[in-house]
């Protein structure tokens, strides 16, 4: 029996389509906090708890019987701790696993164990691997860098005026490591349909490319025909936008201290090597597939 957590978020809704196509998969649940945004398909074959995963009473109840576990914390913009809101959702599940004898955990998680320091929602991120592993369960961490679908966002400013945002204070740009999401469903569902691997391991997921934003803004152009650049936001004025759209101050916060992690650190860069077992989805491959569409209709 296999559990899905997000089933209806970008990652969930990819990893759940895979597994209903594995004639191997067996019986599958998912916790929902809207079931309607399920397809109507999958709704019909599948076990649907509705809540939220960080609900001790619907995680267990999804978990009974159930020997895996996809985890991924969903984002909240509102929250007022990162780390107390990663941790919400993070002791239902180690108290499931205790409880209800779960073998085996799939979590998303991302690259920069023993190198990320005050980096927001990335040290959260990397908190919840080890409580999770704390518990002895087979645990695998999927580790991606900056994730391609980020650019999804700025569909429209790539339309309208030809321009995507990154923030940093750096002033030379850095390569930036990516990943796609449909690499990461991937990933996820072959860990999820073995039953041979045990122990406790980070699975990182970096992709083919090497490139700086403005090399990404390249690739963009050549995708879309037409010119696109990329343009620099300081980190602070980037904070500041995010408290303009809604964003607690907390979240707001963590999202500069990841970015500027990332920045000073390094652990999204040139020195993450590609891993295309886990990674092949080229950024050219992924705009092509995904952006264009977004961006042209």
């Amino acid at each position: 029996m296999i559990v899905v957590t997000t089933p209806t978020g970008q990652i969930g809704r990819q990893l759940l389509d895979r597994l209903l196509d594995a004639p191997d998969a067996g019986p599958l649940r998912v916790i929902a906090r809207d079931p309607a945004r399920l397809a109507p398909a999958a709704r019909d074959r599948i076990e649907v708890f509705q809540g939220s995963h960080s609900d001790p009473d619907v995680l267990g109840a999804a978990c009974a019987d159930a020997d895996r576990v996809f985890w991924l914390v969903p984002p909240s913009p509102v929250t007022d701790s990162v780390a107390g809101h990663f941790r919400a959702f993070t002791e239902p599940l180690c108290e499931v696993i205790e409880a209800r004898g779960v073998q085996r955990v799939v979590a998303v998680s991302t690259l920069g164990r023993k190198v990320a320091e005050n980096a927001g929602q990335i040290s959260a991120s990397l908190a919840m691997d080890e409580q999770i592993m704390a518990t002895g369960v087979h645990y695998r961490a999927l580790c991606p860098p900056f994730l391609m679908e980020n650019l999804l966002g700025q569909a429209p400013s790539i339309r309208d005026s030809g321009v995507f945002r990154m923030a940093s204070d750096t002033a030379h740009a850095h390569v930036l490591r990516t990943c796609a999401t449909a690499d990461i469903a991937a990933t996820a569902a072959r860990l999820l349909l073995a039953d041979s691997w045990t122990g406790q391991e980070d699975v990182p997921l970096v992709g083919p490319d090497a490139l700086t934003p403005e090399g990404m803004a390249e690739v963009v152009s050549l995708v879309l025909g037409r010119p696109v650049r990329t343009e620099r936001v300081g980190i602070e004025d980037y904070r500041r936008a995010l408290l303009g759209r809604g964003a607690s101050e907390a979240v707001a916060q963590g999202m500069a201290d990841m970015t500027r992690a990332i920045d000073e650190q390094g652990f999204y860069g040139a020195a993450a090597p590609s891993t295309p077992e886990t990674a092949p989805t080229a950024f050219r491959q992924w705009c092509e597939e995904v952006l264009k569409p977004a961006v042209l209709g």
